[in-house]
């Protein structure tokens, strides 16, 4: 599996020259030097996440109505591809997360993540599948599922839904509590939770609570609220993830096998109608992991992408997780694992970050979310 990771990698890298540019680029202040923001796409109905192709093929955009799309080199979006499963494209629902098998250059696998109907009373909830990206980039071919949250208990929001694969090829899948609180700390449920999986949806051996009554074996770690972002630390191979508060109380946490992150038992957040978390027992409770790091006030935090690359040296070992309704790309300078510094960017564009990515040619690239979604790219000016 991990000879089959870093075939992946170096197959991934072969994509060093920036996409083309369909706009002209805006330049804005940052603490780092001039921040170039560039259009790359436009008319994407809000996306969700992206994956980079290899080479010259560009990369894939997934958009919440349930479209899997490719913006070419030059900017240009295909049309969308078919082969995909129907979503339940409802409130926070739709299609998702998207994440290129480990060895894409052998086997073509694309693996989607993508809220699902059919349980009971109508209810939703996160399934994942993969099919095999057809050489001409028309389609998914053989598409199977290879994970669904049980039970489904969403009616439209906090699904969670984040796809990180580690260096030993497993899947971990962040999973929200389908906005049942109680149900985080319920080990016998699929929601609030961070699954890890082998890639065909098989359980490892060494998961946390595999072999014990009632608790399913596929949890990896528990007691999360709605987890919209994941990323592996490319200096530790850890799984850091991020995760939507109530009324303030968004946090960083760094995933460990069969710990407990505190939700709904802990929260740094109060309820949407100002009143506390009926379940709350404090901001921290004994036997539950604290945050590593959380914002009182919450921005509505999504996607998350560590910056390792070589071409923006003033970026490196920063975190970057873009937010909704603070409507900005939050910068976080790390020492060791620790956040020592934010910075808040992109506050003039005035418009929704649902993802970022680092991409192989060392820029960032942020998805808008909006109706009329933008991918741009982003770079320090010299």
């Amino acid at each position: 599996m991990r000879q089959a990771f870093l075939t992946g990698l170096a197959v991934a890298t072969l994509l060093v020259a920036p996409l083309a540019m369909s706009a002209p680029t805006r330049e804005y202040a940052s603490e780092r030097g001039p921040l170039s923001v560039t259009q790359v796409a436009a008319g994407l109905e809000h996306p969700w996440s992206l994956a980079f192709l290899p080479g010259e093929q560009g990369l894939l955009v997934t958009e919440r109505p349930g479209r899997l799309r490719i913006v070419a080199a030059d900017g240009a979006l295909s049309a969308p591809l078919t082969g995909l499963p129907a979503v339940y494209a409802q409130g926070q629902g739709g299609l998702l997360d998207v994440a290129l098998s480990p060895s894409f250059g052998e086997d073509r696998l694309v693996y989607l993540s993508y809220a699902e109907g059919g349980g009971e009373g109508g209810r939703a909830g996160t399934t994942v599948g993969r099919g095999r990206l057809a050489v001409d980039l028309s389609r998914l071919e053989d598409f199977q599922v290879i994970f669904r949250q049980q039970p489904k208990l969403s009616s439209g929001i906090h699904f969670g839904s984040r796809l990180v694969f580690d260096r030993a090829g497993h899947l971990f899948i962040t999973l929200g509590e389908n906005y049942q609180r109680p149900t985080a700390q319920d080990l016998g449920k699929l929601q609030g939770k961070v699954v890890r999986v082998y890639p065909d949806g098989s359980v490892p051996a060494d998961n946390p609570f595999v072999g014990q009554s009632g608790m399913r074996p596929e949890i990896w770690s528990y007691g999360h609220r709605n987890p919209q972002g994941a990323a592996l630390n490319p200096w530790t191979g850890k799984l850091w993830t991020h995760e939507h508060g109530p009324r303030g109380g968004d946090e960083i946490n760094i995933a460990q096998a069969g710990k407990n992150y505190g939700w709904p038992l802990a929260t740094h957040g109060i309820d949407y109608n100002f009143l506390p978390i009926p379940e709350a027992q404090g901001k921290t409770l004994a036997g539950t992991e604290p945050p590593h790091y959380v914002w009182a006030k919450s921005p509505a935090i999504s996607g998350m992408a560590f910056y390792a690359a070589g071409r923006f040296p003033a970026w490196q070992h920063n975190l970057f997780i873009g937010a909704l309704v603070g409507q900005t790309l939050i910068r976080l300078e790390l020492e060791g694992d620790q956040i020592v510094h934010e910075e808040r960017l992109l506050e003039e564009l005035g418009a929704r970050i649902r993802d970022v990515r680092q991409g192989p040619d060392g820029y960032l690239y942020v998805l808008t979310d909006e109706v009329d979604g933008q991918l741009l790219r982003l770079g320090l000016q010299p």
